[in-house]
Formats: structure tokens, sequence, C-alpha cells
């Protein structure tokens, strides 16, 4: 894996330079699995990092952090995203008024990693994973993860959804049923009355009131780091290989129509980097290189 070029740099202070440190090691950790997976098909695919400096009125370029864009396109993952961004700033007035904590000072800090990815073969799922650290007049973190199979398999939704669980019961027992209601509810198309995939967890807003919030809420971000991990690869590793139809492409190319839905049109991450001065091309990296619709 190439080493990715440092993010421009921010003064932080130690939570903050803690959770921008944790999600760059996830990325590396992440993007070296998932180029181990191709090595295992027989391809020299590897990531390609372009780092990028936001851009905002009143602040010359690099001044306000940026990020790192990183792409793959493979023999398994025909497109996978895996950014990572570190920018502070003042949200737009307008925009103040929907952030936790801005309505009265538009000033923010936000650190996360996102990541998605669309597969070759129909037969292995798509997915997303997300964590993040965002600070105005409160701070707190934010994220989840969630499968997107064009073709669901059961054992593959029970894995994934187990091991999500597992994390989340580790650290308090009403995690994983508030957590994985809450994926339901926000990752649903409304103007096509569909889930778009078979679930995952999303959280927000567990706030850092002081010290000991801060370490537990950071403890259980990186526990979904980890599940994510321990999660997605062994689906990719057992279905990657199947062999599947035209029919099976189409309603692949049908489903990714359906996730671009969401993500133009719902999807807060999106809105959230467009309104923030982010990179556009790492924005829309979740969009899928192919899609289609009837």
């Amino acid at each position: 894996m190439t080493n990715p070029v440092p993010i421009a740099p921010l003064a932080l202070d130690d939570r903050q330079q803690a959770a921008r440190g944790w999600f760059e090691s996830l990325r590396d950790r992440i993007c070296a699995e998932f180029e181990a997976i191709e090595r295992e098909a027989d391809s020299d695919a590897a990531f390609a990092f372009t780092p990028w400096d936001r851009e905002a009125e009143g602040q010359a370029a690099g001044d306000g952090g940026g990020g790192v864009r990183g792409v793959m396109k493979g023999k398994v993952f025909e497109k996978v995203g895996v950014n990572v961004s570190t920018v502070g700033g003042e949200f737009a007035p307008g925009f103040a008024q929907t952030i936790h904590g801005a309505n009265e000072n538009p000033a923010f800090f936000a650190t996360g990693i996102s990541l998605v990815a669309h597969m070759a073969n129909p037969h292995v799922p798509a997915v997303h994973m997300n964590t993040r650290y965002l600070v105005t007049t409160k701070s707190w973190f934010g994220g989840g993860a969630d499968l997107n199979p064009p073709l669901p398999r059961e054992a593959d939704t029970a894995h994934f959804h187990a091991v999500l669980k597992d994390a989340c019961d580790a650290h308090d027992p009403d995690h994983y049923p508030r957590f994985k209601a809450w994926a339901d509810d926000y990752f649903f198309i409304p103007h096509r009355g569909v889930h778009r995939g078979v679930g995952g967890i999303f959280y927000d807003h567990l706030e850092c009131v002081d010290d000991a919030a801060f370490d537990a809420n950071f403890a259980f971000t990186r526990a979904v780091g980890d599940a994510f991990l321990a999660a997605f690869p062994p689906i990719v590793r057992r279905r990657m290989g199947e062999p599947w139809s035209d029919a099976d492409y189409r309603t692949m190319l049908e489903w990714r129509g359906r996730y671009a839905e969401f993500n133009l049109v719902h999807d807060r991450g999106t809105l959230f980097g467009l309104k923030t001065g982010g990179n556009i091309d790492a924005i829309l990296m979740s969009l899928p290189p192919m899609a289609s619709w009837s």
C-alpha cells in the first residue's frame, strides 16, 4: 500500500489529535486488508491516495484542514473509497442551525473516516462504514456501518449483525437494539418505500461532556471500527469466487441506482461535506461506478 500523504495541519487539542490518529490508523488497516483480498484474487490493485485542502470563504487553502481520498479499483472491489478528513472553521449561518450545538456559535471541528465499497461480484454485498468526532459548543462521536447486498444472503446478514452486536454489547447492552433501530430508520429511501440494504447500526450525538464520557465514547467508536474489520472481509472472501449470471448483474445495477438515490437525496454526510467546503470527488466517492434505472 502506498503511504498516504498527511492531512494539512490544524491546531488540535489532545482529544482531537487522538480521534484523528485513530481514524487514520483504521484507514491504513482497512486499506491493507482490502489490498490483501485483491492479491488473493491474483490482482495487483492498490489504493491511490489524493490529498485535498479545505476551501472556505475567508480562509486560505489548508488553513481549515483537509483530507485524503483513497480509491482502489480492482478485480474484487470494483470501486472502494476510504476517506479521512480533519477540518475546522465556521458553518454557514443557515446550515449552523441544523447542527448540534452550532445554533449560537458556528465554529466547528470535525475529523472522521468514511468508507463505501462497491463490489464486482453481485453476490458480494456492498458496504458502508463511517465514524467521526465533531466539536461545536458540544462535542460528540457518531457513526455506524450497514450492509447493502444486491442479492441478500441470510448467513451474511446474520454474521454482519452478530459482530456488530458483540461490539455493542461489550459497552452497553442497550446499544445494539437502539442503534440497529436507528439504522433501520435512517437507511430508508422514503420515495421508494424500501430500505437501501439489510441494515447494521447507526449512532450519533454520543456527547463527551467530560473526560470520562470522551474515553467511553471513543472506546465504543474504536470498537465499531474493529468490528467492521471482523464483519466484512470474511463475507467478501466467502462470496467473491461465486459464479453469477447476467440477471444477477442487472439486479446489482438496479440496486446501485437505489443506493445512489439515497446518497444524493438523503445522506447527511453528503450534505455535510458539500456545506463545509469538502472535496467534491471525496464526497461523491460513495457513488457506484455503474448503475441503471429501469
